[in-house]
């Protein structure tokens, strides 16, 4: 189970840092470190270790997104949007708050008086 979470997570990571050399380099060298330093868990841990393992190359797989600068001077990014990338429809955001008023005011605070 260990052996499967680290190579999930090893995946994930190449995705999430696909083309950026250094970062990629540093992730990999965490995740070692990590299941090195988790090596010596007590077997009743290892569970709970081996899921937080799966959870983060989930994040790692569908809500990481890199963006790198389109030119030197310029303030726009192209984001390297990939196939497990997770799209939300913003449904929840569009719902959130509906027919709840808190006075206005940013923060639900009334303004300034």
């Amino acid at each position: 189970m260990a052996l499967v979470a680290y190579r999930h997570l090893l995946r994930a990571a190449r995705l999430a840092f696909e083309g950026d050399a250094p970062v990629l380099a540093a992730a990999q060298s965490q995740i070692r470190g990590e299941f090195l330093n988790k090596s010596a868990l007590d077997p009743s841990e290892r569970p709970a270790a081996i899921q937080h393992a799966e959870d983060v190359a989930r994040i790692l797989r569908e809500n990481v997104v890199q963006g790198r600068r389109e030119t030197e001077n310029d303030h726009n990014y192209k984001l390297r949007i990939h196939e497990f990338t997770e799209k939300g429809d913003n449904d929840s955001i569009k719902t959130a708050g509906a027919g709840v008023s808190t006075g206005g005011g940013c923060c639900g605070g009334g303004g300034s008086k």
